[in-house]
């Protein structure tokens, strides 16, 4: 989805912002305008599912994963369910430390808990006490040192330049339960099988196949926070039978969908349980 489209900012968004991060509760469906930052930033879905649009691809952001998204880079953010993001924002001194491109890491549970502190009600509440800078320094040294162990995920959908691959992946962000074969896909913009394959990999580093089913599981991801079962997701996405599905999805997320959509956190003002909300 590419970033030029410049979705209005939404209504009905309660945010706190402070200099070094943020926390917005965004209600299903919204988005953030199209901007870009001189200091990198990670984003943390305490509830809900995050989407990060760049003009590399879109990274989802599921639960108990971080995306980064380097400095300079235009992006916005969307949200699908009622989403809890987090935001902090890398100092120049710790941002040579992790990657100079966007990318997704598994939170570890000391991670997740130092993003939640450092965007906790310390930032925007007068009530509490907040850090001091030598204190939020050391959290910062934590988070990134837990990133640094972390592997990337592969929740980073590259999107494609080439016209020609651009056709296909409207079409198929449109209706992912499309089961065209790359040469039928082909066929209908007037593209042979052999250039597409060639594009695909020369393009986005991968086959067309590893890049369909992971622009299904980014829709599966969706569909089960919205509520669905495992069953209807998988042939809503296009798989066969709810086996290919469940294999696909433990391969990339590494979990189960049943697991995944039983351990997602759940409050009604999509506040994470050990954090108090916003103050209202």
């Amino acid at each position: 989805m590419p970033v030029h489209r410049q979705p209005p900012r939404s209504a009905g968004v309660t945010s706190h912002i402070w200099p070094s991060g943020g926390r917005h509760l965004w209600p299903s469906g919204g988005t953030s305008e199209a901007r870009s930052h001189a200091h990198g930033h990670l984003v943390y879905a305490a509830g809900g599912v995050l989407a990060v649009h760049t003009e590399r691809g879109t990274s989802i952001v599921p639960a108990d994963r971080v995306a980064w998204t380097p400095a300079g880079f235009t992006h916005y953010h969307r949200a699908h369910g009622d989403t809890d993001m987090r935001i902090v924002f890398l100092p120049p001194s710790l941002t040579r430390l992790v990657p100079d491109h966007p990318a997704v890491f598994l939170a570890s549970g000391l991670a997740r808990e130092v993003l939640l502190t450092l965007t906790g009600p310390r930032n925007y509440d007068d009530a509490v006490p907040g850090y001091s800078p030598a204190a939020r320094t050391r959290l910062l040294r934590v988070l990134v040192d837990e990133l640094r162990e972390a592997h990337e995920q592969p929740l980073h959908l590259p999107e494609p330049q080439d016209d020609r691959l651009q056709a296909i992946a409207r079409r198929l962000y449109e209706t992912p339960s499309d089961n065209s074969t790359l040469a039928e896909l082909g066929k209908a913009i007037g593209a042979g099988s052999r250039t597409l394959s060639r594009l695909f990999r020369s393009e986005l580093g991968m086959t067309f196949y590893e890049w369909r089913t992971q622009l299904r599981v980014y829709h599966a991801l969706v569909l089960l926070d919205e509520g669905h079962d495992t069953t209807r997701t998988a042939y809503a996405c296009g798989w066969a039978n709810p086996s290919s599905f469940i294999a696909a999805f433990t391969g990339i997320i590494g979990t189960t969908p049943g697991r995944y959509r039983t351990s997602r956190p759940k409050a009604a003002d999509g506040s994470s349980r050990d954090d108090p909300g916003p103050r209202g």
